[in-house]
């Protein structure tokens, strides 16, 4: 059995064990790898991957030229962390929840300039969305962002939570080529509104 197959049988096995975890009955294609990976390099610094499963988007990071012990990836299945440990020995794999990412042991070499999630978030509970969230960006440098995809038709996170913890969802594209297709999006940081400064005009008016 090929790599390629043999992935699709495990990827399906897990999806029969736990459909709402793993959310697809097979790993993402390259297309949708190449798309959320599109806007990370080697400059970007230390990645977190959130449910790399079969390791498609792991990959496609060390295709655009991120360093194996670069990559920190976080996985809740047992069988696909044990795969990922052995076939990408120089990151750091971690099996443990995306909702306790807060508490990650992070002892990175570069700061974390991104987070690439391959989570069902749609299929969560609000409250654990917004564990992996406030999680993510306690470990991301200024600048940073979190990648996100969705089979659905718009942004899976709901604006009134990127309000509550002040980020902005930004629509990167969509790829038609995924079964399904899938779009990403980049979560990051609002910018802190300015203290107001009155202006000569304002203070023309008020006088």
């Amino acid at each position: 059995m090929t790599n390629r197959a043999a992935d699709a049988f495990l990827f399906f096995r897990a999806w029969l064990s736990a459909p709402l975890r793993v959310a697809s009955v097979t790993p993402s294609g390259r297309a949708l790898s190449s798309l959320i990976t599109a806007e990370i390099s080697a400059q970007t610094g230390t990645v977190i991957e959130l449910g790399p499963g079969t390791g498609v988007f792991t990959e496609a990071l060390l295709h655009r030229g991120v360093p194996e012990e670069n990559l920190v990836l976080v996985e809740y299945g047992a069988e696909f962390a044990n795969q990922l440990s052995g076939r990408f020995p120089g990151a750091k794999t971690v099996q443990m929840d995306a909702a306790q990412l807060r508490k990650l042991p992070l002892h990175a070499k570069a700061p974390v300039g991104a987070v690439i999630s391959g989570l069902p978030v749609l299929s969560m509970p609000l409250r654990k969305v917004h564990a992996i969230l406030e999680g993510a960006f306690s470990h991301l440098r200024h600048g940073g962002a979190f990648y996100q995809f969705t089979y659905g038709p718009r942004c899976p996170i709901p604006r009134a939570l990127l309000e509550r913890l002040g980020l902005k969802a930004t629509y990167l594209g969509r790829t038609f080529a995924n079964i399904p297709p899938a779009s990403v999006y980049r979560i990051s940081r609002r910018r802190p509104r300015r203290a107001f400064e009155p202006t000569h005009q304002d203070l023309l008016l008020d006088g």
